[in-house]
């Protein structure tokens, strides 16, 4: 799997250790920068890591801010792209099964170290429930959102 990487200044810190834990799970890096700790501004990187997803350059993306919240907000705007702020690996993993997320959004500021082998091994390592119709009937309603179009009951 290709996995675009992006963080801004707040996640260059943990920058490193993602790189490493992307690539002992043996899946390719696509390094969306940041490359310092320099201020640089969030929706750069998500809309870098969010067009790499979209365009099918990459088959994930992973995004880090201090948050994450800001990231997930800016990577949404992206058509094809479903980002979520996961710090747990319940919603890691249960994020893509059931909603087909393709960007993971982490707060460096929230998430330690020790935590990112985990998020990012429950979210590379789900696939999504593509014969559960419920799911794929659900991800449908997201896409013709996503498309100007409406949903209801």
């Amino acid at each position: 799997m290709r996995v675009a990487l992006g963080v801004d200044h707040r996640g260059f810190a943990v920058k490193a250790d993602l790189l490493a834990a992307v690539r002992a799970r043996g899946h390719e890096v696509l390094d969306m920068g940041t490359h310092s700790e320099a201020s640089v501004d969030y929706p750069d990187y998500s809309a870098a890591v969010g067009a790499a997803v979209a365009e099918g350059r990459a088959d994930r993306g992973v995004i880090v801010c201090g948050s994450g919240v800001g990231a997930c907000i800016a990577a949404n705007k992206i058509r094809g792209v479903r980002a979520a702020v996961c710090h747990d690996t319940y919603s890691a993993r249960q994020g893509v099964q059931h909603d087909d997320m393709n960007v993971l959004c982490l707060g460096s500021g929230i998430v330690g170290r020790s935590l990112i082998d985990e998020l990012l091994r429950a979210f590379l390592d789900a696939r999504f429930a593509a014969a559960e119709p419920r799911y794929v009937r659900r991800l449908r309603k997201v896409q013709q959102l996503e498309h100007g179009g409406q949903v209801g009951p």
